[in-house]
Parts: structure tokens; C-alpha cells; sequence
């Protein structure tokens, strides 16, 4: 019971490394009494740049650290084709802990946990947030639309541009669908450097 009162005045936090520090041993739902390691969020705490997925998978929950497996990879391999660094922007989860045997995260879970990342981004500030899948960007946005529909356009969220594109590990299981994300990345980018004011 401790942890959870514990977790409730995380909106206090002033720093990244606070909430950490007040939210990291929440079991405010059933994920946080069956997780191996609490994974939170990487990357630089004052990033212009966020990308949010949806749970963390069996590697995320070994080591702690967001898309740390192929999906991972291949993330980092994405961000490296449009000229970021992992070190450069920030990397977390909606769920900070992982569904088991990788299942989609419940409705009931994800509502439990948004407030924490809704929190890591006003702590942040990015300039913008590229949603990986469509659970995510649902979440995040509240709203219940199809991918295809989400990756046409540009939303807004505490008057910071949000953008949708596919998850990694649909990448992987679907590699079609990579020159989508190709496009849908360098539109990210691009908007990035405008609100940035980058050349």
C-alpha cells in the first residue's frame, strides 16, 4: 500500500530523476506485482524529440530500458536514417511495465499509467512526439482511430505537435510497411526542424 501512496504525489516531481524516484515502484495495477524490472523512460531529459510505444516486451523487462530488442534495433536504426542519436531525444512507454507474454495492453492498465507519462512529457517539454503504433497514439490522444488514419495527420496534445507511425515490431513482422514509416519519419524530421528552428 505504501508504494502506492508513495507513487500518488509523483506530481510534485520538478525533474525527470524525481518522478523516477517516486513512481518507479508502483503497483497501482496488476503489471507492477508480476514486472521484473520497471521500465521508464531513456534518453535526454530535455529532449525536443519524444517517442512514446505502447509496453514494454521480455528484453525492455529484463534490462529496464525501453526498445532495447530487434524492435529496438531497428528503432535505433530509424532514428539514425533522419539524424538523431537515442542520447538526443527520449525514448519511453505508455505502460511502464510489461503485459504478460507481451499481450496488448488493457484499457483499465493504460488509464492507470498515462498520467505518468503525461507527466514525463510536461516535465520534458519536447517540441514534438512521434506515437510508435496505434495503441500508443489512441492513448496517448485519446481517441480510437485506425493507424492509417493517424499517420496522415499532425495532432496536438498540451499544445505539442504529436505524429503517429508504425511500431518497430510491426516493422519487423510486416517489412512492406517500412517505406511507410520511411515517409512518415522524415515528415517527423522535417517538422521537428521547423518548430526547432533548425536548418
Amino acid at each position: 500500500m505504501s508504494s502506492n501512496l508513495f507513487a500518488e504525489d509523483f506530481q510534485k516531481a520538478d525533474t525527470i530523476a524525481e518522478l523516477y524516484e517516486k513512481i518507479n515502484k508502483c503497483e497501482k495495477c496488476s503489471l507492477g506485482k508480476s514486472r521484473n524490472k520497471f521500465v521508464f523512460g531513456s534518453g535526454n531529459p530535455n529532449a525536443s524529440a519524444m517517442l512514446i510505444g505502447e509496453a514494454p516486451g521480455a528484453e525492455e523487462d529484463k534490462q529496464g530500458e525501453p526498445f532495447v530488442g530487434r524492435a529496438g534495433k531497428l528503432l535505433t536504426d530509424i532514428l539514425t536514417a533522419i539524424n538523431f542519436t537515442r542520447e538526443e531525444v527520449y525514448i519511453a512507454n505508455i505502460l511502464k511495465c510489461r503485459p504478460p507474454n507481451n499481450r496488448d495492453p488493457l484499457p483499465s492498465e493504460m488509464e492507470t499509467c498515462k498520467p505518468y507519462i503525461l507527466k514525463q512529457i510536461d516535465l520534458i517539454k519536447p517540441k514534438v512526439i512521434l506515437c510508435l503504433g496505434r495503441i500508443a497514439a489512441n492513448s496517448l490522444l485519446n481517441k480510437n482511430l485506425a493507424l492509417g488514419k493517424m499517420r496522415d495527420n499532425i495532432y496536438e496534445l498540451n499544445n505539442i505537435k504529436v505524429m503517429a507511425t508504425y511500431h518497430p515490431a510491426a516493422l519487423l513482422r510486416n517489412p512492406n510497411w517500412k517505406r511507410g514509416c520511411w515517409e512518415d519519419v522524415k515528415k517527423f524530421r522535417q517538422l521537428h526542424d521547423e518548430l526547432v528552428g533548425t536548418k
